[in-house]
């Protein structure tokens, strides 16, 4: 009589085993909100990545008709190689936005991200990088700004850890 390892190991049991891999990358958008993140952002980005794709800066422009926001206001990412790509079409492209700021930075761009997730039902995360002199403050400050609108909120210890982050995440 076969031990239960060695008869899961026979073909005719392989045969019913699910030849493909059990998960398809993610599309992820990760997206920084000041100038400090947007160096960590370029950093990260030089690994080798899924199906994330990196963003480095934000910016708005005051219109109306499809594509806005509710505050009638237009935005735009801009991408490692300096393009300008709509903020909704990113977002509805992807399965989840990571947003990242740094420790006492303004974080309320976070906003019309979120405006952009909720419209196009994706999560949003965020994670708040404590950068040197930091105080307690400026880490309560810029969870202040995130946390109404992220699903998950983590206070991160640098690239290190947003590199651990997005790899777990699938990004």
């Amino acid at each position: 009589m076969l031990s239960e390892s060695a008869r899961m190991t026979t073909a005719h049991e392989a045969s019913f085993r699910v030849q493909y891999p059990n998960s398809r990358p993610r599309a992820a958008r990760i997206i920084a909100l000041d100038p400090e993140s947007a160096a960590l952002v370029n950093e990260v980005s030089k690994r080798k990545w899924n199906g994330a794709k990196f963003f480095t800066s934000l910016s708005f422009t005051a219109e109306s008709g499809p594509g806005t926001t509710d505050q009638g206001m237009k935005a735009w990412l801009g991408d490692l190689a300096g393009r300008a790509m709509d903020l909704a079409s990113e977002v509805a492209e992807s399965d989840f936005v990571v947003v990242i700021t740094a420790a006492g930075e303004d974080a309320r761009a976070a906003s019309v991200i979120a405006a952009a997730c909720k419209a196009h039902n994706k999560s949003l995360i965020g994670l708040v990088v404590p950068k040197d002199g930091a105080s307690e403050e400026d880490v309560g400050t810029s969870l202040d700004h995130l946390r109404p609108h992220t699903r998950m909120l983590v206070v991160a210890s640098g690239r290190d850890y947003i590199e651990t982050m997005l790899t777990a995440l699938r990004a």
